[in-house]
């Protein structure tokens, strides 16, 4: 049998299922995994070995009575530490964060894990609050890249990133206000989505609002739609959650592609002059991609939605959101903030209703004209990031022109404004080994549509067999 820690989830539940392996076996390789790794890469900030184990033998005595509780019976996972887990901390990566709680519920998303019989294996390191696309904070430190520990994950769902590009559980639940699923999945080299917004119900609301959203990382599009249908349950707890939809694995299939109107964007049309072009090695990459699709019957067409940088107007709602987190910080603890969280709080704090409001007009015209974009063209193509992983640490690349992150990820928030479900594929590596994503735009409501055209470059550009060293 091939390394266990290497087996996606559906590989897993057909072995459980055949009873050529048992959900315990499977929990103990990947925590043996965790000592070995965590030190280095710094994925985990909460590990859980006993509870694990302990739910891990209740699924194999499930499994051996022939009555699995759920799509996910047995199989590790791990939770973002943004995300509420009953009897864990969530500290959000601040040590402005009292640890003693009280811990007494679980997020939706972490609910429904339980539900489907998931093995919870301990919760991922985040930057402080999920405020920037890196993977830092003052509470864990830095998380290092799986394939060049010297390079940064990218964020905010950054532990998450690197325990599942390096075999510590093959799932992992992620957020997303700007990018924090597709950034770091992008950087690690595994598949990230942010569903459309409603899709994964979220409690208690973030502070960055209906920016926010949950969604699936995982190293197959295969593992991505079975996490989806599993975190995709309505919860009364979020007012805003869409109904219950048709499960996204049984419509998830690479043909679907035949046929399909793609745009392919390779820049989004934006002005990049303030931040440089796309890195020549992450276009060839997505070329490539594209050129796939086309194999497989899409019809391809370069063409961009049409709007400028909606920078601006992304500001003023992440930056007021900012405002709204280190306002719940009690004065006392404000010192031990991250100093940029303290710095985009304060200017976040000086907008007006009025300017919070006229951001929210732009961010509706900006859904409305990819709304008329789609009535053209089924599928978006664009880079998911126009550079690789640069050094752990930062916040933008060394010698780059401005100075905050999302200056240098103009591929990512715009689809947070819109609500649209966006996912992140590998299509390919550096010369110097650094993964590279490709990014897939769909209309509202098209998340199985978005994760076939993933499914398409995965079959075409396999990366399964390549593990960081």
């Amino acid at each position: 049998m091939a390394d266990i820690t290497r087996l996606s989830a559906t590989e897993l539940l057909q072995l459980y299922r055949a009873r050529e392996l048992s959900p315990v076996e499977a929990t103990q390789a990947v925590l043996e995994r965790i000592d070995a790794q965590n030190p280095a890469i710094n994925a985990y900030c909460l590990v859980r070995g006993d509870e694990a184990l302990a739910a891990a033998r209740a699924s194999e005595r499930r499994w051996h009575a022939g009555e699995p509780a759920g799509l996910l019976d047995g199989v590790p996972a791990s939770v973002k530490d943004l995300l509420l887990t009953s009897g864990w901390p969530t500290l959000r990566g601040s040590r402005a964060t009292d640890p003693a709680g009280p811990w007494t519920a679980d997020a939706p998303a972490v609910a429904r894990l339980r539900e489907h019989g998931a093995v919870l294996l301990g919760k991922t390191t985040t930057p402080e609050w999920g405020w920037k696309a890196v993977g830092d904070s003052p509470l864990t430190g830095v998380t290092r890249n799986p394939w060049d520990p010297s390079r940064t994950t990218g964020g905010s769902s950054a532990g998450a990133a690197a325990a599942v590009a390096c075999g510590l559980g093959p799932l992992a639940l992620g957020t997303d206000g700007a990018g924090s699923v597709r950034i770091p999945a992008s950087f690690c080299g595994i598949v990230g989505l942010k569903p459309t917004y409603g899709r994964v119900p979220v409690y208690p609301p973030s502070a960055f609002g209906t920016l926010s959203h949950v969604g699936p990382m995982t190293r197959t599009v295969a593992d991505a739609a079975l996490l989806l249908d599993v975190i995709g349950s309505p919860d009364a707890r979020d007012s805003l959650a869409l109904d219950r939809v048709a499960p996204a694995a049984g419509a998830v299939a690479a043909s679907r592609v035949s046929g399909l109107r793609v745009a392919y964007s390779p820049a989004l049309g934006i002005d990049l002059a303030g931040t440089g072009p796309v890195d020549p090695e992450v276009a060839a990459a997505v070329r490539t991609a594209v050129s796939a699709l086309e194999a497989r019957g899409a019809q391809i067409t370069t063409a961009d939605p049409g709007f400028g940088s909606p920078i601006a107007a992304f500001n003023v709602l992440w930056y007021a959101g900012a405002a709204a987190i280190v306002d719940g910080v009690p004065a006392d603890r404000r010192h031990l903030l991250d100093p940029g969280l303290a710095e985009i709080a304060a200017e976040g704090a000086g907008y007006s209703a009025l300017d919070y409001l006229r951001a929210q007009r732009e961010r509706a015209e900006l859904g409305a004209l990819m709304g008329a974009f789609h009535e053209t063209y089924d599928l978006l193509v664009t880079p998911t990031e126009p550079i690789v992983a640069f050094a752990a640490g930062a916040e933008v690349p060394e010698g780059w022109a401005e100075p905050r992150w999302p200056s240098w990820t103009p591929f990512t928030y715009p689809f947070n404004l819109t609500h649209q479900p966006a996912a992140t594929v590998p299509g390919g590596f550096s010369a110097a080994g650094l993964p590279i994503g490709v990014q897939v735009v769909g209309r509202r409501h098209e998340d199985s549509l978005v994760l076939s055209a993933c499914a398409a470059i995965e079959e075409a550009l396999p990366w399964r067999d390549r593990w960081p060293s």
